[in-house]
């Protein structure tokens, strides 16, 4: 896996709570839950497909 893109989320605090349970439910970090659900939403938008890899993670080391 390739860098991450680190970013600010301002979120409600009782929504954090939720989301805080939700990953102790599922033995995940509250990122790793937030990333997880991210990851669903879209595999549902794009028809059931997330990519693996960001575009630039996709290059082989012969294009870098």
């Amino acid at each position: 896996m390739g860098p991450r893109k680190p970013f600010l989320l301002r979120i409600d605090p009782a929504l954090w709570s939720e989301l805080e349970a939700w990953a102790q439910d599922q033995l995940r970090s509250v990122n790793g839950q937030i990333e997880y659900i991210l990851k669903q939403a879209v595999a549902k938008r794009r028809g059931g497909t997330v990519p693996a890899k960001a575009p630039e993670a996709r290059k082989s080391d012969s294009e870098k």
